[in-house]
């Protein structure tokens, strides 16, 4: 508790300080050196769609899988009530898709968004200027900077040039306030980008540099994940770190080793929790990211390397075609836990490019009443004791129990968050076997006390499942979307099926089914289950 306490008042610290320094009286101290000039050099790793840019062109915005059309208007005069979206138009990342062009027009109109932000949100305002949002839209407008000025008058560059310098400097002036450890991440991402574009001195990068590698240094794991756990969260860095380490290397600077080390093991962590079907698994908040960004981050890191694993709380069995990925559900540290979810002994299972098992994934960002709910156990494949997931202990990091064992391609996941209310603990045993064609579940409760409770597991299946039953029959047959079919068969537990639903960024709420086991805990209690491919 202590340790949420410290956090908490140095939240509440850091936060005055910071409405100091935004205060307008004292605005001056970090905008009275923004005439620098600075050079369009930050590499593009993402891929651009032309489509995208006569879809804006026509005031259409398909921002965040979220279509909005503006009859015209500023997209940045609407009031829009999704926080991916806004957030997605005011960072300007939608700016790589105009990279390729030529047409004077479409120049002309990527150039006045941006001037019409400028007039619009060009003095500070919270919400639109939060150091991860100002980071991420100096970094876009450094990547497109020679395509935003290419036809612009002298003042048009001046205003632009002039803007981008007083985003700089609000970066090097409110990052060390930052009480979000992200925030201060990307300020120094941001920073970093920017002298690398700085024409107007000489460029202080090595500084820079130490500076971003010590954060990373204490925001991620030995492994390069990020102590929020979060796959999203782990891309959305990536996208950001794999541009700024293409454009050092043109630059030669010696303390690049370091870092360089460090964004390559994050690359190898992202890997890990890529599923075969090619997504991250949907814990502690991550949900559908944009494949083709995934594609082009995993494309700038170091060859995949497809083993078995455990890496940041997470074990990861692959055998064949097949991948699961288990969470034992580690808390992360205060300050990295604000979209962590109850996902203990939960797992994800895909067979080649078909996500077989999942979650139900985070709640949409328009939907907040809704957040307590897709972070509960139950919407994660995962047992339960009734209804309700493992209790927490106020500030433990430690990861619960979990172990590997390669020779075998078996994961063990212990959880002891039972014990105080239902006298139990619960381990979970996944063996995969035959190449992948077979997974072997056992959940099995040991005793610390007086049991009690109902024990119930669920696995949420992915869209487009089918579940068909034969009356009288212990089995149920999967059907797959490309048409295989797995079977699942379990023993020591009721079966009965019931709806669910998949968090889509791309297509809302899919509704799909679950498979429920259910039995009475007690000191002997063992359910058995099994997925297999049925051969054809």
């Amino acid at each position: 508790m202590s340790g949420r306490l410290v956090t908490a008042g140095r939240r509440v610290a850091l936060g005055l300080a910071d409405s100091v320094v935004t205060m307008p009286l004292l605005r001056w101290t970090w905008r009275g050196q923004t005439d620098h000039a600075f050079a369009g050099d930050l590499p593009e790793i993402r891929p651009a769609d032309r489509e995208a840019v006569r879809d804006m062109m026509s005031g259409r915005y398909l921002l965040a899988s979220k279509l909005f059309e503006t009859g015209g208007a500023s997209p940045f005069s609407l009031d829009v009530d999704h926080p991916d979206w806004w957030n997605n138009l005011h960072s300007f990342s939608w700016l790589r898709h105009f990279r390729d062009c030529r047409d004077p027009g479409e120049k002309l109109f990527a150039r006045t968004l941006v001037l019409d932000w400028i007039g619009r949100e060009g003095q500070f305002a919270a919400d639109s200027w939060t150091l991860n949002l100002t980071a991420q839209r100096v970094l876009n407008w450094l990547r497109h900077l020679t395509l935003v000025l290419d036809g612009a008058t002298a003042d048009q560059t001046r205003t632009i040039q002039r803007s981008l310098g007083t985003q700089a400097q609000s970066l090097r002036v409110r990052g060390p306030l930052a009480s979000d450890p992200l925030e201060a991440l990307f300020a120094a991402i941001g920073l970093l980008g920017a002298e690398l574009c700085n024409l107007g001195d000489v460029p202080d990068i090595d500084t820079h540099v130490a500076r971003l590698d010590s954060l990373l240094g204490q925001q991620l794991d030995g492994d390069g994940l990020h102590l929020s756990r979060n796959p999203r969260q782990q891309l959305a860095l990536l996208v950001e770190l794999a541009s700024l380490r293409r454009a050092i290397g043109r630059h030669g600077s010696p303390a690049m080793a370091e870092l360089t080390n460090r964004i390559d093991r994050m690359h190898e962590a992202l890997d890990a929790l890529t599923l075969s079907s090619g997504e991250p698994v949907y814990f502690n908040g991550c949900g559908q990211v944009p494949h083709d960004v995934l594609v082009a981050v995993q494309a700038n890191g170091p060859s995949a390397s497809r083993r078995s694993r455990l890496i940041g709380g997470y074990g990861i069995v692959r055998a064949g075609q097949t991948v699961i990925i288990g969470d034992s559900g580690q808390s992360p540290p205060p300050g990295f836990d604000g979209e962590a979810h109850d996902s203990a002994l939960a797992f994800e299972f895909a067979h080649g490019s078909e996500l077989v098992v999942g979650s139900c994934g985070p709640a949409p960002s328009d939907m907040p009443d809704s957040r307590a709910l897709f972070r509960q156990t139950i919407a994660h494949s995962a047992p339960t004791i009734d209804a309700e997931g493992p209790e927490h202990r106020p500030g433990r990091t430690a990861a619960p129990a979990m172990s590997l064992d390669t020779g075998e391609h078996m994961l063990t996941m212990t959880s002891t968050g039972y014990a105080g209310r239902f006298g139990v603990e619960i381990e979970r045993r996944l063996t995969l076997l035959s190449e992948g064609t077979t997974l072997v579940g056992q959940d099995r409760i040991v005793p610390t006390g007086t049991p009690q409770g109902l024990l119930t597991l669920r696995f949420h299946l992915a869209p487009g499942i089918k579940v068909r039953r034969t009356t009288g029959e212990g089995i149920a047959r999967l059907v797959l979307p490309n048409g295989v079919v797995w079977s699942f068969l379990w023993e020591g537990a009721q079966f009965r099926e019931e709806d669910s639903v998949r968090q889509s960024a791309y297509l809302g709420f899919h509704r799909t089914r679950q498979l429920v086991l259910e039995a009475n805990v007690t000191e002997t209690t063992e359910i058995a289950w099994i997925f297999t491919l049925e051969q054809q």
